[in-house]
Formats: C-alpha cells, structure tokens, sequence
C-alpha cells in the first residue's frame, strides 16, 4: 500500500472526466444522425454498446494512477508446504 500522496491520482480523475465529457458530447452529437431513423430496440442496444464502450481501456488507466505502469505488476505466487 503506498504511504505518500501521489499526483497521478488527482491528474487521472480529471483526465478521466474530461476523455469522458468529450466522448459523451461526441457520441450526442453524432450517433442521432447516424442512427436516429432506427426503431427504438436498435437504438437501445447501440447506446448500451457506446455506453459500455468508455470501460474498455479503464482498468489500464487505473492501473497507471496506482502503480505509475500501464500493466499490472506480476503476481507472485507463493507455494505454501502441506503438513
């Protein structure tokens, strides 16, 4: 656990929330054009996908405010002897 205050933390939460507003203002601006005429399911499933979408490089974004590397740090596994 780290017991010094870093500066990604606060940087990655509003790096976060600005990549977020814009991805927002950018699919509200052109997915209705796009699939406006569609009837409602279709447009359902396509704003859950665009919805969901944001959360794929998430986990690689919170690794970096964590540890300061894009990928996770090795497990290491401990063999434990049975008595």
């Amino acid at each position: 656990m780290r017991e010094t205050p870093t500066w990604r933390i606060p940087f990655g939460i509003v790096c976060l929330f600005v990549a977020l507003i814009i991805y927002a203002v950018i699919i509200a601006r052109y997915a209705p054009a796009m699939i406006g005429r569609w009837n409602g399911l279709a447009q359902t499933v396509v704003y859950v996908v665009l919805g969901l979408i944001w959360l794929l490089p998430l986990r690689r974004f919170l690794i970096w405010m964590e540890t300061g590397r894009w990928s996770a740090p090795p497990v290491v596994q401990t063999k434990e002897k049975a008595d």
